[in-house]
């Protein structure tokens, strides 16, 4: 008579036993896929704040910050976004948002003080930068500083601030471009054309700093390219601008050979140079 209820009580408690198994192994499974999740959306995250088209980014991250708003990661990503689709006003107020944040750092600061000067709010962005500590030092930091100081004509505090930058950067051709720029419109020709001639030695891709180092030259009416890496379409574009700056300090001779050099060698028509020159002819 016994054998029935043991047997019952066996078969009750393996199956509480299965049924424990079962929950522990969904709760595993959960967590897992929870944890396959954050991977996707940090590595979705990433591709957006790179290589995705900004606005799609913009889309993308408007809607994780309206899903997770105390999520600062959210909130620095639509920022971001905002400055790389060149919508300047809106990110101000995107990383003005984050700056309030409690988990706000510096850097958020910085970023702030990036986005302010790119909507030409430059009193802000020095305010801004003012209030960043002191042992706050990045590359982006000094940068903007040297930005700053450029923009007020104090010229050896840019000169300082630039210079400790390029200390910051194991990739200073874009700041030595910029620093160069800064010695053009000085009209201290000689050491633009060397800080342009190091930034495109820093990376020779770099076309501004080839084109603003033909200037350079220019502007001490050296009228022939220097030896540097360039494709023959971009040969073609900084001759007509060495035509144009010749024409624009009175070598109109100089500039007249130039352009017709820069339409020899363009591989294509370039209608930018023919109007130059037929202007000049008509003239």
């Amino acid at each position: 008579m016994r054998h029935p209820i043991l047997l019952a009580a066996c078969i009750a408690g393996v199956t509480a036993v299965a049924g424990c198994g079962e929950k522990d192994a969904n709760a595993a499974v959960e967590r897992a896929f929870k944890d396959v999740n954050v991977v996707d959306e940090t590595n979705l995250s990433d591709v957006m704040l790179t290589v995705a088209d900004p606005n799609e980014a913009v889309s993308y991250f408007a809607r994780s910050a309206k899903e997770s708003p105390d999520r600062i990661d959210h909130q620095r990503g639509l920022a971001s976004s905002l400055v790389r689709a060149k919508r300047s006003t809106e990110a101000v107020t995107a990383w003005d948002k984050v700056t309030k944040m409690e988990e706000a750092t510096p850097e958020d600061s910085v970023q702030l003080a990036d986005a302010l000067i790119r909507s030409g709010d430059w009193a802000r962005a020095e305010t801004v930068l003012n209030s960043i500590p002191p042992t706050h030092e990045t590359f982006a930091r000094y940068r903007l500083e040297a930005m700053v100081a450029d923009s007020k004509e104090q010229w050896k505090r840019a000169d300082s601030f630039y210079e400790i930058a390029v200390g910051l950067t194991t990739t200073p051709a874009a700041v030595m471009n910029n620093w160069g720029y800064s010695k053009l419109t000085r009209g201290d020709y000689p050491e633009a054309e060397r800080l342009f001639a190091e930034a495109i030695r820093q990376d020779n891709t770099l076309f501004t700093a080839k084109n603003n180092l033909v200037m350079a030259r220019a502007a001490q009416r050296d009228y022939t390219l220097p030896v540097m890496p360039m494709e023959q379409s971009e040969r073609a574009q900084l001759l007509h601008t060495m035509a144009l700056s010749a024409i624009k300090r009175g070598d109109v001779a100089t500039g007249k050979g130039l352009l017709r050099e820069a339409i020899d060698t363009h591989p294509q028509h370039f209608e930018a140079a023919v109007r130059s020159l037929r202007a000049l002819e008509a003239g």
